[in-house]
């Protein structure tokens, strides 16, 4: 048998990534960076959309990827920084601000995991060019840190904290992640739930109530959480 991780598409793109090079990629597809990189989440997200605050001179020129995530970072000591890994996170946390975030700052990439829902890639992502990455499971903040290879700026760093601020990362192979969503909205995520949940229901049945009857709330088992 064959390894399946080999079938797999890889691509490796420049950053700030062109409209062809997004338009290239396809639900499935694994993916590394070179680049700047940077982070923003609800902290910064706030701070820009909510509280008037300026967007970091120059950002779309320097990048188009916004990743979802907190950094172990420390000062290296000679006025720099040292990042060991990073910790993505789940991203439909933050869809109230995605679309004037994405609008804003010309972003069209976004990193994180578990994904978005089907509705925020139609309503947000699609209208706006732009994709969804997903990290490849869990305990992968190690494997990250490799590719990341310096720290171009980091913004309001006292004023949010390490995990809230903005960090502009130099990255060099940074991966890998897993193209979730493209261009028109299809979604790896989507699609195989939609595949799973076709089967669901036939697990459920002859099952008597008890064996659902978890809590004493319910016996429908699409009221409970799985």
């Amino acid at each position: 048998m064959g390894n399946p991780g080999r079938d797999l598409k890889r691509v490796r793109l420049k950053l700030p990534a062109t409209p062809e090079d997004i338009a290239a990629l396809e639900p499935g597809m694994i993916v590394f960076l070179d680049g700047i990189v940077y982070t923003a989440r609800e902290g910064a997200y706030k701070r820009v959309l909510e509280d008037g605050e300026p967007l970091p001179e120059g950002l779309a020129e320097l990048s188009n990827v916004n990743f979802h995530c907190s950094p172990a970072a420390a000062p290296d000591g000679e006025g720099g920084y040292r990042v060991g890994g990073v910790t993505a996170t789940a991203s439909f946390r933050f869809s109230k601000w995605m679309a004037e975030w994405l609008e804003r700052t010309g972003t069209r990439i976004v990193i994180g995991k578990g994904g978005m829902t089907r509705e925020d890639y139609a309503n947000i992502l699609v209208p706006r060019g732009a994709v969804y990455l997903t990290t490849v499971g869990y305990g992968t903040g190690a494997l990250l840190g490799r590719g990341i290879v310096g720290v171009h700026a980091v913004h309001w760093l006292d004023e949010l904290g390490i995990a809230q601020a903005m960090w502009m990362f130099r990255v060099e192979n940074f991966g890998p992640f897993i193209v979730d969503s493209d261009l028109q909205g299809n979604s790896l995520f989507a699609s195989h739930g939609d595949r799973v949940n076709q089967r669901l229901e036939a697990l459920y049945e002859g099952l008597k109530p008890p064996a659902l009857h978890r809590y004493g709330e319910t016996d429908d088992r699409r009221k409970e959480v799985m």
